[in-house]
């Protein structure tokens, strides 16, 4: 190989450039700065033109999630002109912070009963179940309105869950469906805590908890859990489990077959829930509208979470969605009770 052939890289000279004076001309360093200006002016605008590029495409994708969801959520139940079958979902955890919070199911039973055009009403459960005041006053609710609304029926129609908190909703119901598959039941109460006291001893780590009221401290998890303080918090949990009891005995009554082995919290699949009393039959939403009701036309009445809480989960921002709760939601409270 001829090395002399090679060609060296050697650093640009300005004054061989097109338009450049040559070094020594008395306007050589004059034009010389208004080349590097208007490369720099050239470069700031080819920056420019980039970032508004992409700040556009950032705009159009945030406009098409707006439209998205605008038009899941734009469903105008009360432009519904002809009889129709009122479709209401409880769907996640039941908690005063989600979809499933006893003021957004509420808010749509009642204007599923008040509506002159929906002959009636089907609540399609998917839920684990969650806080027990949230599904008692949805239980109590559904329950006044189907004294004050006597004509018009309401189906509980459970999906993959319906369980605990849920079953509790769905226990008011006139009638319950279910997949042969879904998981039903789960009649109880829990309360979860972790307990690190041992783990503090063996690390030499010193508790200090200061309280004003001798048991205020009771669900604190790295203090110990004494017997007269577990003995206190189960008289609150049973008290919590006999109420859930009673509302399921009166929703459902002698349909109820299978003993006190029912309210063990133990579930079961939607066939065997048939025959245990926990259900009617089975069916799907459409199927219960179909044959049931015998209107198929159905006009959801679910009510959702405004715009900008759907918006920030879906970017993930848990943040921003803690501060506009206030940053308190039920399942974030250290040991509350939950039926789950």
């Amino acid at each position: 190989m001829n090395l002399d052939s090679l060609k060296f890289w050697k650093p640009r000279d300005p004054s061989r450039e097109e338009g450049m004076p040559a070094p020594g001309d008395p306007d050589w360093e004059r034009a010389l700065i208004n080349r590097m200006a208007a490369e720099f002016l050239r470069e700031q605008r080819r920056s420019r033109r980039w970032a508004t590029i992409f700040k556009m495409g950032i705009l159009a994708y945030l406009l098409l999630l707006v439209g998205i969801y605008a038009a899941d959520g734009l469903i105008d139940s009360s432009a519904a002109t002809s009889e129709h079958t009122a479709l209401i979902d409880v769907k996640g955890v039941i908690s005063p912070s989600s979809d499933a919070s006893a003021d957004r199911i509420i808010t749509a039973l009642r204007k599923a009963f008040e509506a002159d055009k929906a002959k009636a009403i089907i609540l399609r459960i998917n839920s684990p179940g969650g806080s027990p005041v949230q599904s008692g006053y949805v239980y109590d609710e559904i329950r006044r309105l189907r004294e004050e609304h006597p004509d018009k029926k309401l189906y509980a129609v459970g999906v993959d869950a319906c369980a605990s908190g849920a079953y509790y909703i769905a226990a008011a119901a006139d009638e319950i469906y279910v997949d042969e598959a879904t998981l039903i039941g789960s009649i109880g109460v829990r309360m979860d805590s972790f307990g690190f006291q041992q783990a503090m001893e063996e690390l030499g780590i010193q508790r200090r908890l200061l309280t004003a009221g001798a048991n205020k401290g009771i669900l604190d998890p790295f203090s110990p859990l004494d017997e007269q303080d577990r003995a206190f918090l189960q008289g609150l949990l049973d008290n919590m489990h006999g109420q859930f009891i009673d509302a399921v005995k009166a929703g459902r009554g002698d349909r109820l077959k299978g003993g006190d082995a029912l309210f063990s919290g133990l579930f079961w699949t939607g066939q065997q829930s048939i025959d245990l009393g926990l259900s009617d039959a089975i069916g799907s939403s459409s199927y219960v509208a179909r044959e049931v009701i015998g209107v198929e036309d159905i006009v959801e009445y679910s009510t959702r979470r405004d715009l900008l809480d759907r918006l920030s989960e879906r970017f993930g921002a848990a943040l921003a969605q803690g501060i506009l709760a206030s940053g308190i939601e039920i399942g974030a409270w250290q040991g509350l009770p939950q039926l789950r």
